[in-house]
């Protein structure tokens, strides 16, 4: 009856599966990719595993032949091909043959999607992006634009954004899903990469994508979430000249926002900076920049941007992210202080 019992749950668990996979957010996944390096990747994979089940198939076909045709009959033996030179030269060509089909493609878009000779160039129009991972979040610099971001990367869509990846820890690796292939961030060297993003597929989108870190890199690993605005050039064009247009830290428009300025200015400053300005190119940051955090659409990259889950994440970072290196920094403000702490946060915003 046991017995009886598992068999029925694999039917059962094999419809879950399929129902499930459907599940997620929208853009979140290899399979549906948006952008000319996501569009290579996703081909590769369709004709490696056509090239698979093609074997599969032929060698399923193949067995069932040689067993119903061929099977023994009486107590005859049936003539050998050992040493048939046919066969072997049958049995090894193909499989070199296939290889071929799968290499052919794969090596010229490895050299294709590896090629960044542009963002080398010294008077390049090429956006490139610095991206520094930490535990656990994402700094974005625009070295030619002269800012800095955290926790969610601005770039147009349809043209090569050029990335330029290290570490400030341990190792981490930078993926979107949806725009191509996971990269490591090392500690050691800078690897760099370039991906694009498709117009249609961003308005699809919703003009967000989804970032993740791919790399084990501590109890909070699966919660190093990242998310990437895809909007187009003039809009591009119109954040940054927002953000350059910040020079000095935005003041608070309310009383309750003033006090929670104040609090800022005593407390966190010294890790968070409130300007957009790369004044330390080289050097790792300790905290996001919080420049634009009024304009974001998540905090700490996972939580739903909102004044209840910015208190719960102040007064408490470790229950939302184990292992941050914000836990047990602000514990002890009280229910006012923290009231007005959201407030000035808030409404840190460059685009109205």
């Amino acid at each position: 009856m046991k017995r009886l019992f598992k068999w029925r749950l694999i039917p059962l668990l094999s419809v879950l599966a399929l129902v499930l996979s459907g599940c997620g957010e929208p853009f979140l996944s290899t399979l549906q990719p948006a952008g000319e390096v996501a569009e290579k990747q996703y081909n590769l994979m369709i004709l490696s595993t056509a090239i698979m089940v093609g074997v599969i198939v032929v060698v399923v076909l193949i067995f069932l032949l040689v067993l119903l045709k061929f099977r023994r009959k009486d107590d005859r033996i049936p003539k050998q091909v050992e040493g048939s030179h046919k066969l072997e030269i049958l049995w090894t060509t193909i499989p070199i043959i296939l290889l071929l089909i799968l290499a052919v493609p794969t090596v010229a878009a490895t050299f294709h999607l590896g090629d960044v000779d542009e963002m080398d160039k010294k008077k390049s129009d090429a956006l490139v992006v610095n991206v520094r991972a930490n535990l656990y979040w994402w700094e974005f610099e625009y070295p030619n634009e002269k800012i800095v971001t955290g926790q969610e990367l601005i770039v147009p869509t349809d043209e090569k954004v050029y990335f330029n990846l290290k570490a400030s820890d341990v190792k981490h690796a930078f993926w979107i899903p949806a725009a191509g292939g996971k990269m490591d961030t090392n500690t050691d060297n800078v690897n760099k990469f370039w991906l694009e993003f498709d117009s249609k597929k961003a308005e699809e989108a919703k003009n967000i994508f989804y970032g993740k870190c791919a790399e084990l890199c501590g109890p909070s690993h699966a919660l190093m979430d990242f998310k990437v605005k895809a909007v187009s050039r003039a809009e591009f064009d119109n954040w940054v000249s927002d953000m350059q247009n910040i020079k000095e830290p935005q003041q608070a428009t309310t009383d309750l926002a003033q006090q929670g300025q104040e609090i800022y200015n005593n407390s966190c400053i010294g890790c968070h900076a409130v300007t957009p300005a790369n004044t330390t190119p080289e050097a790792a940051r300790l905290a996001p920049n919080l420049t634009n955090f009024g304009d974001r659409t998540k905090i700490a990259g996972i939580l739903d941007h909102n004044e209840e889950n910015l208190k719960k994440w102040i007064k408490d970072p470790e229950s939302v992210k184990p292992g941050n290196k914000m836990t047990g920094a602000y514990g002890n403000l009280t229910d006012q202080e923290l009231d007005a702490l959201t407030e000035y946060l808030m409404n840190l915003k460059v685009q109205k």
